[in-house]
């Protein structure tokens, strides 16, 4: 791996009573796309709020292409672009306004046609911010980050709350950038988001990293088993589960069973057989390999989105 460009260091911050980080450490190197994957107050948001100079840390530290996020230098500024979880513009401010009024910001030239093709936006240049679509106003925050042709780009949950199809565009986007060697930390509780875009990533839960590496070398943390979901008829103790043949293990989750199994025909064959012997049906089964959302049900014992 190259020089980290992004060193963050038993960072701890507190509100009130409430930890929000717990000494959250990782390091993400130029050129890397790095994922903060983790459930809604996991501590994502804070951290990247942290890097990007929006909030003072209690206790670590934390550089940006060796720069302190917290004196937010105009040297600091230039060098990061932010996505934040939620952009908001005057409803009256045009498209092509707005790169001109950020590139102006910057103290740098909007390459405007460039960014308004790149982004899909040339024919609602002369738009108001107002009239566009969830998606389209995504894709302009994502533009307006990058009019400065910053080193680093913060993205805070991007792709919250557009639908699939818009999703899918946006990661068209994500990997145009990961192909440019942009360094990226990305926050999101997707799956198939961390999975897709990021080059590494740290499963965040309760303020603190509880898992760090390739989504590859997170998964095979759960290699050698494959994942069987079932929904039952009458619940079973997951101690009952547990005894059948090739059951490493066994959760309740969302009132389905799942099981992770290493024998995967000798496990749906005896979980068969213990149902009618105790008078129970199988209602459904579905057999997956093991995602990263399963690393994290492993050492946590719930879902990501809980």
């Amino acid at each position: 791996m190259s020089e980290a460009i992004v060193q963050v260091r038993d960072l701890k911050k507190s509100y009130g009573d409430v930890q929000a980080l717990r000494g959250v450490s990782f390091e993400i190197a130029e050129g890397e796309v790095f994922g903060l994957l983790g459930p809604n107050g996991a501590g994502k948001t804070t951290t990247i709020e942290i890097l990007e100079g929006m909030r003072q840390a209690d206790g670590g530290t934390a550089t940006v292409c060796g720069l302190d996020p917290q004196k937010a230098s105009p040297q600091f500024k230039r060098t990061v672009g932010a996505v934040l979880q939620s952009t908001s513009l005057p409803d009256k401010l045009r498209v092509e306004e707005a790169l001109s009024l950020f590139a102006e910001l910057y103290g740098t030239r909007a390459e405007r046609g460039a960014l308004l093709k790149r982004f899909g936006l040339e024919e609602k240049r002369q738009a108001f911010y107002g009239k566009l679509s969830g998606g389209q106003k995504q894709r302009l925050a994502i533009a307006l980050a990058l009019v400065h042709r910053p080193r680093v780009v913060f993205l805070d949950e991007p792709t919250a709350g557009l639908d699939p199809q818009v999703r899918r565009e946006i990661y068209d986007i994500f990997e145009e950038l990961r192909s440019e060697k942009k360094t990226i930390l990305l926050t999101t509780h997707y799956i198939e988001e961390a999975e897709r875009l990021c080059d590494r990533v740290a499963i965040v839960d309760q303020g603190k990293v509880i898992a760090l590496g390739t989504p590859r070398e997170l998964k095979q943390r759960a290699a050698g088993t494959t994942r069987i979901e079932v929904s039952l008829a009458k619940p079973i103790e997951a101690t009952e589960l547990r005894a059948l043949e090739g059951v490493a293990d066994c959760r309740a989750l969302d009132g389905r069973t799942v099981l992770h199994s290493t024998r995967p025909p000798q496990t749906i064959v005896a979980l068969v057989k213990h149902l009618e012997a105790h008078g129970n049906e199988l209602q459904s089964l579905e057999i997956a390999t093991p995602s990263l959302e399963d690393v994290f049900i492993e050492m946590t014992g719930r879902r990501l989105r809980e």
